[in-house]
């Protein structure tokens, strides 16, 4: 039996992690109709995206595109990027990340349509928004 690695419910949607090794992480995407993850980037990795099924909308950089099931993407480190879901049903895309530092604490966000931008990771002003310890300044 395949252990459980852990996911994580989101108003756009869920993820899940599929596998997780030094210096990479497979994680599954499963994004509503209609929903949208924040433009945000990471410093310290960067990712693949294969739509498996569904339409998926990205934007990269100042570009945006679409990309329908077998199509994929890179996502290079550093770089503003957002996945949407503007199709009638579900949109699941396979996330291969690499880098360094692959956790939910390297994002910098810079829009969010569920008024997220004072929680994990950075906002676009560089400051952390990672919980601090107690006693800590």
């Amino acid at each position: 039996m395949v252990p459980k690695l852990p996911g994580e419910v989101r108003p756009w949607g869920r993820f899940d992690i599929l596998d997780e090794q030094p210096g990479y992480k497979v994680k599954r995407l499963h994004v509503h109709a209609g929903g949208r993850l924040s433009l945000q980037s990471h410093a310290h990795r960067s990712e693949h995206w294969t739509v498996v099924n569904g339409i998926a909308t990205v934007t990269i950089g100042t570009e945006t595109r679409t990309l329908a099931v077998q199509e994929s993407v890179d996502v290079p480190r550093g770089e503003k990027h957002r996945i949407e879901n503007l199709g009638p049903s579900d949109l699941v895309i396979i996330e291969v990340q690499f880098g360094s530092l692959l956790s939910e604490e390297d994002i910098t966000r810079y829009e969010d349509v569920y008024g997220r931008m004072g929680e994990t990771g950075t906002n676009a002003g560089g400051a952390s928004l990672a919980p601090r310890a107690a006693g800590a300044s």
